[in-house]
C-alpha cells in the first residue's frame, strides 16, 4: 500500500497491526498529512520478524525506515516482537513506534526499557470503539 505526495521518495513504513480497520486508518492519516509513504503490513508476530529482510519472500523488500508496532498481537505479544526486534543487528535500529490502545504505565515503561522511540496510544472514538 502506498501513498504518495509528490516530489518525494515514500519513507518505508512497516507496520505490524492485526486490524485491518487500524491500516487503513493508519493511511488516511499518512495521506492526511500528505506524506509520502509505503507502508508494509505484517499481521502477527512471526510475519514481522521474516519482513526486514529476513526470509526468502522478503528478499527484495526495501528495510523499513520506521516500524509502527502494535502491542496487543495474537500469539505473540507485541513486547515479545520489539524486545526481538532490539536484538536484531539489521533491525534495532530503525525507529520503532508502539502504536497502541494500551494506557498502561507498566507497558509505556516496558516499551522504553525495550528502547522504543516513541510510544503512542491510539484515540478512542466511543468507549465501544477501538476505532482513532
Amino acid at each position: 500500500m502506498t501513498v504518495i505526495a509528490k516530489g518525494y521518495a515514500p519513507v518505508q513504513c512497516l507496520s505490524v497491526e492485526d486490524s485491518a480497520g487500524n491500516v487503513r486508518l493508519t493511511l488516511d492519516a499518512f495521506r492526511n498529512a500528505n506524506t509520502s509513504v509505503r507502508l508494509h503490513v505484517a499481521t502477527d508476530a512471526i510475519e514481522a520478524m521474516a519482513f526486514p529482510p529476513h526470509e526468502r519472500k522478503h528478499r527484495d523488500a526495501p528495510r523499513p525506515d520506521l516500524i509502527l508496532l502494535n502491542l496487543n498481537l495474537p500469539s505473540v505479544d507485541g513486547r515479545e516482537v520489539l524486545a526481538l526486534f532490539k536484538e536484531d543487528a539489521v533491525v534495532k535500529t530503525i525507529r520503532t513506534f508502539v502504536l497502541t490502545t494500551s494506557e498502561a504505565d507498566a507497558d509505556i515503561v516496558a516499551s522504553y526499557k525495550l528502547h522504543a522511540t516513541c510510544y503512542l496510544t491510539k484515540p478512542w472514538r466511543s468507549t465501544n470503539s477501538r476505532s482513532w
